[in-house]
């Protein structure tokens, strides 16, 4: 019983013995990290559209250009080219596609402000289609019905 009443003493000791405030030197840390202010400013919104960045051609003058390409390869049997000039309202060309009968057709044609577009077909060579044999079908052949595996 006296080591109860001795332990009971040492902690009350020690409660009383505890300071209620804290001492005056004691003050609380200040932060050591403040964010900075925000220095840049959003850009006034724009609601124009951008200028182009290329230069095109002035509406007041009229088009004009040329052009042609064509493609011959005997292996697969392509052979085709076109043509074509344009000054202002006037265009003409030309252009030519070999066809799968072993023609070759020509296509002339040429537009201007007055007639809308014109055009001339016209092809070379003879058409040949290859010898079709039209050999009669088999005969069917009818036989026993075959006998079910389960059986």
């Amino acid at each position: 019983m006296a080591l109860k009443i001795a332990l009971l003493s040492a902690f009350a000791v020690a409660a009383l013995a505890r300071p209620d405030t804290p001492p005056d030197s004691y003050h609380a840390p200040e932060p050591s990290y403040h964010p900075p202010e925000p220095t840049y400013q959003a850009p006034a919104p724009s609601y124009r559209a951008p200028a182009p960045s290329y230069s095109a051609p002035s509406p007041v003058s009229p088009p004009k250009y040329d052009y042609n390409y064509g493609v011959t390869d005997d292996a697969s049997g392509n052979n085709y080219n076109a043509q074509e000039t344009r000054d202002g309202y006037d265009t003409q060309g030309s252009y030519y596609v070999q066809l799968a009968d072993g023609r070759l057709q020509k296509v002339t044609y040429y537009v201007n402000a007055d007639s809308g577009f014109v055009a001339e077909v016209t092809y070379e060579g003879e058409a040949r289609y290859p010898q079709q044999s039209y050999a009669p079908a088999p005969s069917p052949s009818y036989g026993p019905p075959p006998t079910p595996a389960y059986q």
